[in-house]
């Protein structure tokens, strides 16, 4: 299991990166700093299908079985949504309600997604 924590951090690291590089830009040029959460679906859209791809062929790589139909697929989605709420709730806490910068968020908003998400990845989807 700690080589699976390991490897779904880095391809967490990954994908926080690609989140970030969504997130950032719509903050800065689209949305300002009070309506910050409306860039999160559009970030997490682009990560999950990133993540996906990672997680399914290299951080669980040697732990479940892998279902080829849209299941697996769905409650990957659905896992995910769930982080995304996650995070769009600690976004919209901490830039519409504490006024922080659009970035502030980032770093609580992405640990508190992440350990939920392996946690429900690990033990439902990828089981």
């Amino acid at each position: 299991m700690l080589g699976q924590l390991i490897r779904f951090g880095i391809a967490g690291g990954l994908s926080t990166v690609i989140y970030a590089a969504v997130y950032l830009p719509l903050t800065t040029f689209v949305f300002d700093r009070r309506h910050a959460v409306y860039a999160v679906p559009f970030a997490f859209a682009v990560a999950v299908t990133a993540g996906f791809f990672l997680h399914s062929r290299w951080s669980f790589k040697d732990h479940g079985s892998r279902d080829r139909g849209g299941w697996q697929q769905a409650q990957f989605v659905a896992v995910q949504a769930s982080g995304m709420a996650l995070n769009a709730l600690v976004t919209w806490i901490g830039t519409a309600q504490f006024g922080l910068p659009a970035w502030a968020p980032l770093l609580p908003a992405v640990l508190l997604a992440t350990i939920f998400t392996f946690i429900l990845n690990r033990w439902l989807v990828f089981a």
